[in-house]
């Protein structure tokens, strides 16, 4: 790699080393990527499933979103680790692996299969953002259509049956200008604000519950830490540890963040001197500590979301699903602080699902350019080459996620589409994990034998979620066809597609739409 920095945050120059901070404080003035990654992951699956599950199945499950949130971590530091003292990024470091390849790695090809599928997910998250927009502002789209019905008829008729569309063309107008500079440190700051927001948002409308109508029950809260399962939780239990924390999409991108920050640059090329040694273990434990608050971060707001669902939405028998899924789940709000809360709801939903868009954006357009260079489809002679297909990929994901919700139109199976293909992912990148830690990494840098421990945990539970998921999909997939039973006749919707269908539990292991 090129040592200009200013056009390669991967370049690993001497002139960038730096001694890693002594304080907590000064350390936590060096976290980043995982408040990024934060933003990553605090999207649909928690706004639209967690929420959900708490509405249907009440606290039973706090335990195992706990659980969730925490364990899948250790696979996260332990990729960091290796970014660190090799200084290359996610696909780099897959490419190094031992097995087939087309040029690139074959789990690089997975890796590429599954960021297509995951572009439908944002596609259904574009359209979602539109849907919740609509929700708020439903007489811009009626008065577009109008304005236009005499120069585009077709355009008018289009706007009319699906009034969320001009919303989706907004926020993928929107993300496109934010990306425009891409830059990491913007990623950061928007990230930032954005996460910050949210977050506040969510924990003080859960902290406030006590002083309204629907109190957190503490009984049957603290019940819920106790692990058990209901008796025909199972399935339940598999959807949990799949929407909540870290899923395959974000274990790749993480490596990369850290390497933007300066982990890597600040540590240096690998020596075998002492030197080096303490420079990246002083690293590796900023990194660490980075990781462990953004998870505090996106539990946090996790928690809040399913508390809003368990405490308001379960006590009515509301289980939100299909077209008025966001409507129904503004009733958190609604009944609890007042109708003069739907509009913050609404537009707070937005913004979760939007900046999982932008940094889903961000990130697959970083990871696409490694893998064209390492596939050798192209060839980067100059970093400012690379930032530039980093760029123009970035900004061309949202106009594909959009393009397919105008498509397909119905979130639910979009959603279902790149959830399978991240099911099939995770426990590759977790094994892959396994090998750099035991193979590959530094011996002065081998983490503890109970981080050890953990990390197996972590790839055990993840193959098995991972397993069932597949074995889940693919038996109700391929199973016959009940016969059909003799039923009213009901006239035919006007608009197929204007049915949203109902928004089940995805694949598990995955964090759908983020």
């Amino acid at each position: 790699m090129s040592d200009a920095t200013s056009f390669d945050p991967y370049a690993l120059p001497a002139s960038e080393i730096q001694d890693p901070p002594v304080s907590l404080w000064d350390a936590l003035k060096k976290i980043g990527p995982g408040i990024v990654l934060a933003g990553t992951i605090v999207g649909s699956g928690e706004l639209l499933l967690t929420t959900k599950l708490g509405a249907e199945q009440g606290f039973v499950f706090l335990w195992l979103i706990l659980f969730s949130c925490i364990i899948k971590v250790f696979v996260q530091t332990e990729l960091g680790r290796y970014a660190i003292s090799s200084g290359k990024p996610t696909l780099g470091a897959i490419d190094d692996l031992p097995g087939p390849r087309m040029g690139a790695h074959w789990l690089a090809w997975c890796w590429l299969i599954m960021m297509l599928a995951t572009i439908f997910q944002l596609g259904a998250m574009t359209g979602t953002i539109g849907q919740a927009l609509n929700l708020t502002f439903p007489s811009v789209s009626i008065g577009l259509a109008n304005s236009l019905k005499a120069s585009l008829p077709g355009v008018a008729a289009a706007i009319n049956e699906r009034p969320e569309y001009p919303w989706a063309v907004m926020t993928c107008l929107t993300t496109i200008l934010l990306l425009w500079r891409g830059d990491y440190r913007r990623i950061e700051i928007v990230t930032t604000t954005l996460v910050v927001g949210v977050t506040l948002l969510t924990v003080t409308a859960a902290s406030l519950l006590p002083f309204t109508s629907y109190p957190i029950p503490w009984g049957e809260a603290g019940k819920g830490l106790i692990p058990s399962l209901p008796a025909t939780g199972i399935a339940a239990a598999f959807g949990v540890f799949g929407i909540t924390g870290v899923g395959a999409t974000e274990l790749f991108y993480y490596p990369y963040w850290c390497l933007e920050k300066g982990y890597a640059r600040y540590t240096g090329r690998h020596e075998e001197t002492e030197a080096w040694a303490i420079r990246a273990k002083g690293w590796i434990r900023v990194m660490n500590l980075d990781a462990w608050v953004s998870m505090v971060v996106f539990t946090i707001s996790t928690i809040a979301f399913y508390f809003m669902g368990a405490a308001v939405l379960n006590p009515q028998g509301i289980a939100p699903k299909g077209k008025e899924m966001i409507d129904q789940l503004s009733r958190m709000f609604i009944d609890t602080f007042g109708g003069w809360t739907r509009l913050v709801f609404l537009v707070g939903a937005a913004a979760v699902l939007f900046k999982t868009l932008y940094l889903s954006s961000a990130g697959n357009g970083r990871l696409a350019t490694d893998f064209l260079g390492l596939a050798k489809f192209v060839t980067f002679e100059k970093p400012e080459q690379r930032a530039r297909m980093i760029h123009w990929l970035s900004i061309s994901i949202p106009v594909m996620a959009f393009s397919l919700f105008v498509l397909f139109g119905e979130p639910g199976m979009m959603v279902v589409i790149g959830g399978f293909a991240q099911a099939i992912t995770l426990p590759m990148i977790a094994a892959a994990t396994l090998y750099f830690r035991y193979r590959k990494l530094d011996r002065r840098l081998v983490p503890s034998a109970a981080l050890d421990v953990c990390l197996w945990v972590a790839w055990v539970l993840i193959t098995l979620v991972a397993g069932y998921a597949l074995y889940n999909q693919a038996t109700n997939l391929f199973a016959p066809t009940k016969a059909a039973q003799p039923a009213e006749i009901k006239p035919a919707p006007t608009s197929p597609k204007a049915v949203a269908p109902e928004v089940a539990f995805p694949a598990a292991g995955t964090n759908p739409a983020r």
